[in-house]
C-alpha cells in the first residue's frame, strides 16, 4: 500500500479567483485499496477525490482507470474532479487527448492551453439518458425543498437525466424562490439514497435561452450544496436536448449560493455524449 499517495488539490470551473469546486487528485493510485482511497477522500474532505490507476495506451492515446470517492462513498462519475485530474495530467505530461474508464463508462477528454487562460479541458460524457420522474417521488422531493409543483417553470417539466450519474432536474420559475428555498440535508439525503441518486439534486432557474443558474444539492455525499457539478451539467445538456431546446451551447452558472462562483460550458450535439468544458487551478 502506498503511504504517500501524492494528493493534489485543484479548484475546477472557477468563475472568479475565489470560485470553483475543489477536488482532490491522485495521479498514481496503483496499489491503493478501496479502503485506503475512501480514507484519503474522507481526509481531503472535498465533495470528491479522483484516483487514476492502470494506465494503458490506446493507439497512442493514454487511457486510465478513474475512480471517484466522496467523503462517504464511491460514486460512478464526477465531472469537476475529472476536469481537475485532466488539468493535472496536462500540466505534468502536456495537453492532448486522454480517456478515463469510469464506473459509468468511458469518458473522452481533450485538453488545450489557451494564452493567459491556462489549461482548458473538455470531456464528452457517456451516452446520456432521460426519463420521467415518478409523480410520487417528485411530490416528496418538492416537499423536502419546501416547493410545490406550481413553483416549477412550465416550459421545463421535471425529469431525471443521466450522463454518468442520475440527477433529478427541477427548474424553478421564480428567481426569489430559487435563491431562498431551504431544505433538510438528512431528509434529502435519505430520498437520494432511496432513488439511487448518487450525484446531486439539480435545481435550475432559466435566465435566458442559453444561460441557467444552478443549485446542486449533495447531502448524500456529506456536502450540502456543490459549487460546480460537471456530471449535472452534462445531464442538464441531455435534459435540454430531450426537450428539443433550441440552443446548442449553454452556460451553467453555479456556486453563488455557497460563495464559490463557477461557470460550466455545455455543448449539446444532436446525438451522443454531452460535452462539458472548463478549467482548474492548483490550490495552495
Amino acid at each position: 500500500m502506498t503511504d504517500d499517495p501524492g494528493v493534489l488539490r485543484y479548484s475546477a470551473f472557477a468563475a472568479s479567483p475565489d470560485g470553483g469546486n475543489p477536488a482532490g487528485v491522485v495521479l498514481d493510485a496503483d496499489g491503493l485499496t478501496d479502503e485506503r482511497m475512501q480514507r484519503i477522500a474522507a481526509d481531503v474532505g472535498f465533495s470528491e477525490t479522483a484516483f487514476l490507476v492502470d494506465r494503458t495506451d490506446d493507439a497512442g492515446v493514454p487511457r486510465y482507470r478513474a475512480r471517484y470517492f466522496s467523503p462517504a462513498a464511491e460514486v460512478p462519475f464526477c465531472g469537476h474532479a475529472t476536469v481537475a485530474t485532466a488539468v493535472a495530467l496536462a500540466e505534468r505530461d502536456g495537453p492532448g487527448e486522454v480517456v478515463f474508464d469510469t464506473n459509468a463508462g468511458a469518458v473522452a477528454l481533450r485538453s488545450v492551453v489557451k494564452e493567459n487562460a491556462g489549461v482548458t479541458v473538455s470531456f464528452t460524457s457517456v451516452e446520456p439518458q432521460v426519463r420521467d420522474l415518478d409523480p410520487d417521488v417528485l411530490e416528496r422531493l418538492l416537499g423536502s425543498l419546501g416547493l410545490a409543483g406550481s413553483d416549477l417553470d412550465e416550459r421545463f417539466p421535471a425529469k431525471e437525466a443521466f450522463a454518468g450519474n442520475w440527477h433529478p432536474i427541477l427548474v424553478v420559475e421564480d428567481r426569489e424562490l430559487f435563491d431562498q428555498f431551504r431544505f433538510s440535508p438528512a431528509e434529502v439525503a435519505a430520498l437520494m439514497r432511496e432513488n439511487g441518486w448518487l450525484g446531486t439534486v439539480t435545481v435550475l432557474h432559466s435566465v435566458g435561452p442559453a444561460d441557467f443558474d444552478a443549485r446542486n444539492l449533495f447531502p448524500v455525499g456529506r456536502i450540502t450544496e456543490d459549487p460546480a457539478t460537471g456530471s449535472a451539467a452534462a445531464s442538464t445538456g441531455a435534459y435540454l436536448r430531450a426537450l428539443v431546446h433550441p440552443e446548442t451551447t449553454v452556460r451553467i452558472h453555479q456556486g453563488a449560493h455557497v460563495r464559490r462562483p463557477s461557470l460550466l460550458t455545455v455543448r449539446i450535439p444532436p446525438t451522443g455524449g454531452i460535452e462539458v468544458s472548463g478549467g482548474a487551478t492548483l490550490l495552495d
